[in-house]
């Protein structure tokens, strides 16, 4: 579970953000969030990013996707390959700095990292074994001696394998590939997510290719399956349900077999079968988006999603936060941020669950949570004090 992120000097934000799922105590027992098993903090399972165009929504999601990913992948990573990690363009420093806290297996951990395209500066993971943090190790580099010093106190990778970890590597990344037991547990959880953004932005829905490869998803899991169709049907799509065709094509001159969805429609007497190819953009979108979410759901994880209303009606946004909502649909208390133009949607949600985000005069972007204004109440209707522009982050035009 994620608890808190913490960065500066990526991207647009050159002050320190924090993104955080942690609600007031007065929240417990409200179904959109749930208790930590680590700590007596109350965690949303919802947390939406509002803000205009451009000021540096999307930098949230990749921030908290970003270390996430470079903790658990960096191990794998070309030795030409650079880092998708870029400094404030108006800051004299070239290093970026991120904190994440974040449970693993019942366990509380904070994890530090500071780099910049060419190396790691500084990465530590601490683990609360009272009511403090105990250092599990520590690495830091220094610049006038250009060496590294590595120090581990009970993370048990042996210190020959330590000290020849590459420059752009996380030591946990390179830690798990020798069975580290906590290496192992952090990797295993913070590689339970589900991202739609890169390096240059958020992957829009490519259709064929998407659509083709959620096919081959659906077809692995009869389970999945059965619950997309339902969900496309609940969600008034006009499917009956939707089934996969082996058909035969031909490619570079070869015959291939590929695996088609149909969309089943039916009028009550009679049913007529619809390639997805020709069913509307929203309905493939979410047929595609079903097939990332669903195994989030049903085992746990982070879901990190870029403009969650793409190609969808915006009443579309309320069942799926109630995918996410719900105990029954959402049994290990997966986690969704996403950003949104559609906000309507901030009377579904509590105010500790609203992130608002704007650019400040000297071009650097600010966010913060609803939670965090004096005033705001919790009875208030955030959409239309929002409109009014009495929390900020409006276009300004």
């Amino acid at each position: 579970m994620i608890h808190t992120l913490r960065f500066s000097n990526f991207f647009s934000f050159a002050d320190e953000t924090e993104v955080s799922f942690v609600l007031d105590a007065r929240s417990k027992g409200e179904e959109s969030g749930f208790s930590s098993v680590a700590t007596e903090h109350q965690l949303s399972k919802l947390l939406a990013v509002v803000g205009p165009n451009g000021a540096g929504k999307t930098n949230i999601i990749k921030a908290l996707d970003f270390v996430c990913g470079f903790v658990t992948s960096s191990f794998f990573m070309a030795p030409d390959q650079s880092l998708a990690v870029r400094p404030h363009a108006l800051d004299s420093s070239d290093a970026s700095h991120f904190e994440l806290e974040f449970e693993a297996y019942g366990k509380l951990y904070r994890y530090a990292l500071a780099l910049n395209r060419e190396r790691v500066l500084a990465e530590s993971l601490r683990l609360k074994t009272s009511r403090a943090f105990s250092t599990l190790f520590s690495r830091t580099w220094n610049e006038a001696s250009g060496t590294e010093s590595i120090q581990q106190r009970g993370f048990g990778l042996p210190q020959k394998q330590a000290e020849k970890v590459k420059p752009l590597t996380s030591l946990i990344s390179l830690a798990e590939q020798f069975g580290v037991e906590a290496a192992h547990a952090v990797v295993d959880v913070l590689s339970r997510r589900h991202s739609n953004v890169a390096a240059i932005g958020r992957k829009g829905f490519q259709g064929a290719p998407d659509v083709l490869g959620a096919a081959k998803f659906f077809a692995e899991s009869e389970t999945y399956r059965t619950s997309m169709a339902r969900l496309l049907n609940q969600w008034d799509f006009g499917l009956k349900d939707v089934r996969l065709e082996t058909m035969q094509t031909m490619s570079d001159g070869k015959e291939e077999e590929v695996l088609v969805p149909f969309g089943v429609h039916s009028d009550g007497q009679s049913e007529m079968r619809l390639p997805m190819f020709f069913e509307s953009s929203g309905t493939q979108a979410a047929f595609v988006m079903l097939a990332d979410l669903l195994p989030i759901l049903a085992e746990g994880g982070t879901v990190m999603f870029d403009e969650l209303e793409s190609d969808l009606h915006p009443l579309m946004l309320e069942p799926i936060l109630n995918l996410f909502i719900s105990a029954k649909t959402n049994p290990h208390n997966a986690q969704l941020i996403f950003t949104s133009h559609s906000v309507e949607i901030l009377n579904l949600l509590k105010k500790g669950q609203i992130m608002l985000v704007e650019k400040n005069e000297r071009c650097r972007s600010e966010a913060w949570r609803l939670s965090d204004m004096e005033g705001v109440r919790a009875d208030d209707n955030f959409y239309a004090k929002y409109m009014a522009g009495a929390y900020g982050a409006v276009p300004m035009l």
